[in-house]
């Protein structure tokens, strides 16, 4: 989620075949290998159970989308759980609006606009848009700034609920290199206190590195390995329950933590690597998870 100016982005055509977006200013392209459509069903729509848990869903289903980018997540959860009917808010957070626009421009190439662009037009207009998803009624708002800042001061304010639980977190900021702010202990903490203890929610992202799990951890999540999408054969979920993750991390995981050169969780907005410190180690082994 880094601020990029309008000229910043080209459509590049990937591995799989698919056509995605570059960011030109960091050199990072969203989605890379298997195309946005694919690897939003693969991280998202299967691994969260969407369809069977929008299914069941007895009140409105919140999902926050952190890193909007282009909108080819929430768009492909759209479209593929437009039959079942539900009430559904999408809350996207996002420094600028930029990559959706110039998505748009070309969103023929792309593919995944079709049906919405009435919808995006009027997100990008007011910010905010409310429309029909086949059965779905979809309340869809975008919430611009610095992420970080603003969920600390959600946490500060969280008994007046500035933004409703989630049972559902698309996190899909860029890289820890390239974005470290969004990757450290005191935001996932935060994020961690912003949700429901009685709402299950469950938050994959596409890294399966080893200072991430560490990280999500010490949060208070539990967290497994997640499923493989193009050139990772792993990725890692994250959730406040154990229920809604398939494959948890097991003792052999936290055993080869000890080996690791980049594990210890960053604790500003500045990337390294460090091996696991004594006081992780301890950490770790006290988890829940593990006991």
């Amino acid at each position: 989620m880094i601020s990029t100016p309008p000229a910043g982005y080209r459509i590049v055509k990937l591995a799989s075949g698919a056509k995605s977006i570059q960011d030109l200013n960091c050199g990072e392209t969203f989605h890379p290998v298997i195309g946005p459509v694919a690897e939003a069903r693969a991280l998202y729509v299967e691994q969260m159970r969407l369809p069977d848990r929008l299914r069941k869903a007895t009140e409105e289903f919140v999902i926050w989308d952190v890193g909007l980018g282009a909108a080819a997540n929430p768009l492909t959860i759209l479209a593929a759980t437009a039959t079942i009917p539900a009430t559904i808010r999408i809350i996207s957070f996002e420094q600028t609006l930029e990559p959706l626009r110039f998505a748009v421009e070309h969103r023929d190439e792309l593919g995944y606009f079709a049906g919405y662009e009435p919808a995006i037009a009027r997100l990008l207009q007011d910010g905010s848009v409310e429309f029909a998803n086949g059965s779905q009624t979809v309340q869809w708002s975008v919430q611009l700034g610095d992420f970080p800042a603003l969920l600390q001061a959600a946490v500060a304010k969280r008994s007046l609920r500035p933004f409703p639980a989630p049972h559902a977190i698309l996190f899909d900021a860029y890289s820890p290199a390239r974005n470290p702010a969004m990757w450290t202990l005191p935001l996932f903490r935060d994020l961690f206190q912003m949700l429901a203890p009685d709402r299950p929610c469950a938050m994959p992202t596409y890294s399966r590195s080893t200072m991430l799990r560490v990280t999500l951890l010490l949060a208070g999540f539990y967290v497994g390995a997640g499923h493989a999408t193009g050139e990772k054969e792993e990725t890692t979920i994250a959730a406040n329950t154990l229920a809604l993750i398939d494959q948890p991390l097991d003792r052999k995981w936290l055993a080869r933590t000890e080996r690791s050169t980049s594990a210890e969780p960053m604790v500003e907005a500045r990337y390294r690597q460090a091996p696991l410190s004594a006081i992780t180690r301890e950490l770790l082994a006290a988890h829940p998870q593990f006991r």
